[in-house]
């Protein structure tokens, strides 16, 4: 254990308070302290014991308000009741006041004892491991560190993330796959006042349509065929906390409606009940659509849209991201060498330079994937563009959802190849159906304008 486990014994019969201090010092990790009355007792509370053990009779002061004094003192103190008779009027009436227990005094008392102080120290304990993992959760998504960038438009997201923390607004993420919405939403989560309560996800995606309602509403036992027992939603189990809906643009039509009445009543039914329950969560919703597209083509009722939209927070595509590739890049791999027990390793310039000309069409989750497996190709602690791979599926469609000038396409895509095939000049040429001349004056001007020196395409 991290911290001793201090059992205070209040026992007025000396031969019977040595008898339980004899038996429970046997186990090494707990200190045991012996008092005769309750005064002195009450004047070493703040010593702050893991357990008090109370004889009921004291002669100066009645175990009951022995225990009330302890529970205004600390209410997580576990005290249990000892006492000679076996009354039950008395123990409902005390354990109604907050003790843990109620053991009568004969041959197995002490081992009684022992038991429950057993379960005391277990469930001590398991509260501490929750305690601690809470902890580590809520810094974990401090989002000044989950969230890496500093990049102008990764400043605007933080702005916009600390005005969601300080309030209970719906928030409407947006963003290309991959971008990190499930990463804001839960720093906004662990970083509010709902923070202590759960933060439930749910992927639109993933559920059967014809399960989503009680999926998210809960049902009761029969309401249709398989459902054995009540199972309740996950509106339910956010209760206090947050309710996160991924990729609600893939939400069926019919379902919209379902869940729009549930936003706009704060209350829901489960499927197959009657009984109305009220709601207590936050609501934070994310897509990689285009809702407003989607409400003009007929796929998402404009209603829900508005409901939904609250606080809009529009993340941008890696690639609009500009140095923030080599920080997030940096980060992935520390992450990598400290989860792998390696030394450090560092991109080279040429590996940077590669990383920064790549449109990075699946965004950060691409980015770790490729810096992890560059970690694990690399034979000595530098990174080279060689241990740099890409796949490529979808680059170009990726490309041509930014709009540019048609030069910057060209060489944007003869980039593209000359990356794929190695700076093959000869073989880029054929592939695309054009002049070596052209690729190389095309590597020309970007180095002279690297340099920053004039060309003839800048007058």
């Amino acid at each position: 254990m991290a911290e001793e486990f201090k059992i205070f014994i209040v026992e007025d019969d000396v031969w019977y308070g040595e008898v339980i201090e004899y038996h429970l010092s046997l186990n090494p990790d707990v200190l045991v302290k012996k008092f005769t009355n309750g005064k002195d007792f009450l004047k070493a509370l703040d010593e702050q014991p893991s357990l008090v053990t109370l004889d009921y009779s004291l002669p100066d002061i009645t175990g009951e308000e022995v225990l009330k004094r302890v529970k205004e003192f600390n209410p997580e103190i576990p005290v249990v009741i000892i006492s000679g008779q076996e009354d039950i009027g008395t123990a409902i009436k005390l354990l109604k006041e907050g003790a843990y227990d109620y053991i009568v005094k004969d041959d197995d008392t002490k081992d009684r004892i022992w038991n429950t102080i057993k379960n005391i120290r277990e469930k001590t304990e398991l509260k501490e491991e929750i305690s601690q993992l809470k902890k580590q959760i809520v810094q974990k998504y401090d989002f000044s560190k989950s969230i890496i960038g500093n990049s102008p438009p990764m400043k605007r997201i933080f702005s916009l993330i600390q005005k969601a923390m300080g309030s209970n607004i719906t928030v409407s993420i947006t963003g290309e796959t991959g971008t990190g919405k499930e990463v804001v939403a839960k720093a906004i989560h662990y970083n509010s006042q709902r923070k202590k309560k759960p933060f439930v996800a749910v992927n639109i995606t993933a559920i059967p349509s014809e399960l989503i309602e009680s999926e998210l509403f809960g049902h009761e036992k029969g309401a249709f065929t398989g459902a054995i027992a009540r199972r309740i939603g996950k509106f339910e189990e956010a209760t206090g906390g947050t309710i996160f809906l991924d990729e609600i643009g893939e939400m069926d039509i019919n379902m919209q409606s379902k869940l729009l009445r549930v936003l706009q009543e704060r209350e829901l039914t489960r499927v197959g009940g009657s009984g109305i329950i009220k709601l207590n969560c936050r609501v934070l919703v994310a897509t990689h659509k285009d809702l407003a597209e989607e409400v003009r083509k007929g796929n998402f009722r404009e209603d829900l849209y508005y409901r939904l939209l609250g606080l809009p927070i529009g993340l941008p595509a890696l690639r609009e991201r500009g140095k923030d590739i080599l920080l997030l890049a940096k980060h992935f791999i520390d992450e990598y060498c400290k989860e792998n027990d390696i030394g450090k390793l560092s991109l080279s310039t040429s590996a940077q330079n590669k990383m920064l000309k790549y449109p990075w069409p699946g965004n950060i989750r691409e980015l770790k994937a490729v810096v992890e497996l560059a970690c694990v190709m690399t034979d000595s602690n530098v990174i080279d563009d060689e241990h740099i791979t890409f796949n490529s599926s979808g680059s170009i469609d990726t490309l041509l959802q930014t709009e540019m000038p048609l030069r910057e396409y060209t060489h944007r895509i003869v980039k593209f190849y000359l990356d794929k095939y190695n700076h093959d000049v000869v073989t880029v040429a054929k592939k695309l159906s054009i002049g070596k001349s052209t690729i190389y004056r095309m590597l020309q001007e970007e180095n002279a304008a690297l340099r920053g020196t004039p060309t003839t395409q800048d007058y």
